[in-house]
């Protein structure tokens, strides 16, 4: 038997002006492009996964369009899987920010709120509380899948390599999925100490 893997999807390109800062807000998605994305995604999951998806309405659109493909699946809003709440910044050209508040988020990236929206250490709490059931589920050798936003799976990225350790804005990890693109996590990888809630 294969075992469980864990799929951890991105919303299709959302249809916000480029430099935007858009974390929390709900913004749609490119329709065309979240139902192609839903058109490879449900030939792609095995049956029987366990989904979840953000409630912003760039996720739930992309979940929409899999569900009607895949009658077989069902997926649940989870408030855990939400990108991050960047405050009175959301809306702005990332241009307009003050130089001097991006680098005090920089210079404690873990405990400050960005634009008095949510720190970082809370959501990485936040999504490691959803990531131990998704282990569970995995353990029980249940296939996961999230349809979440790059800021979560870089959550997960650093999770899984160093568990409740705190980053240094140098040590975040950049890379995530493309729009309407998914990394696969397969059964092993690491299992760390769970981050306490800020």
């Amino acid at each position: 038997m294969t075992p469980a893997a864990w799929w951890l999807v991105r919303h299709a390109a959302p249809q916000v002006a480029p430099g935007t800062c858009y974390g929390a807000l709900d913004v749609p998605a490119d329709p065309q492009a979240s139902q192609q994305a839903a058109l490879r995604l449900a030939e792609a999951l095995p049956r029987g996964t366990l989904m979840s998806h953000s409630p912003l309405q760039r996720c739930e659109q992309l979940a929409h369009y899999l569900l009607a493909l895949r009658p077989d699946l069902a997926s649940n809003p989870d408030l855990q899987l939400r990108e991050m709440d960047f405050g009175d910044w959301e809306g702005r050209p990332w241009a307009d920010i003050a130089r001097g508040e991006i680098d005090a988020w920089t210079q404690d990236f873990a405990h400050y709120r960005p634009g008095a929206g949510e720190n970082l250490h809370s959501m990485l709490a936040r999504v490691d509380a959803a990531r131990r059931e998704a282990l569970k589920a995995l353990e029980q050798g249940r296939p996961v899948a999230w349809i979440t936003h790059a800021g979560v799976t870089r959550c997960v990225a650093w999770l899984s390599s160093h568990g409740s350790q705190l980053p240094l804005s140098h040590q975040w990890p950049l890379e995530a999925p493309g729009w309407g693109d998914w990394v696969v996590i397969q059964p092993g990888f690491a299992d760390k100490a769970p981050v306490q809630q800020a």
